[in-house]
């Protein structure tokens, strides 16, 4: 199963265990309906955590109860770890403009090593990544039908473009 890193728990919140999730989701959320948070206790292991609660505290956070934390000393221990979701719901969970955690990241169309992202350039319906495509400036769109696989581990984006995209820079 693949995972997709939303933000870090940043703070203990209150006397109850609650934490403050800082995400780059993109939008203000309270997670509605998502059951499970993955946290990275340590480097690569994720171990899942039920969400009692949820409230959206701004844009960018959210006040998490977590099951079985119920102190703040409970909570201090969690906070710097990361959170993960599955890919599947990441994408449920995160606006379409979050992309830009797609910045450094080496883009591949099928196979091929395109290059590294330089820039994200948001737009309604799509994304262009900025790449130096053999010493040219090169735009490569990325929506929902040309991505393929994201993969936060690696800093790999992977597309398939539409044919002939690639033979104008070239």
């Amino acid at each position: 199963m693949k995972y997709n890193s939303i933000g870090k728990l940043v703070a203990a919140h209150g006397i109850s265990g609650e934490l403050i999730l800082k995400h780059a989701l993109g939008k203000k959320t309270s997670l509605k309906g998502l059951e499970t948070v993955f946290i990275e206790l340590r480097k690569g292991e994720l171990l899942p955590y039920f969400i009692v609660t949820a409230k959206a505290k701004n844009e960018q956070e959210i006040v998490l109860q977590l099951e079985g934390i119920s102190t703040r000393e409970a909570a201090q221990k969690l906070v710097s770890k990361e959170c993960w979701l599955t890919e599947e719901t990441f994408q449920e969970y995160a606006a379409a403009h979050a992309s830009i955690s797609f910045l450094g990241f080496t883009i591949f169309n099928g196979n091929e090593n395109l290059g590294e992202v330089l820039e994200v350039i948001e737009q309604p319906h799509q994304v262009l990544c900025r790449i130096d495509l053999n010493g040219k400036e090169a735009l490569l769109p990325v929506h929902q039908d040309s991505l393929l696989e994201v993969d936060p581990r690696k800093k790999i984006l992977r597309v398939q473009l539409p044919d002939g995209l690639l033979d104008i820079y070239r």
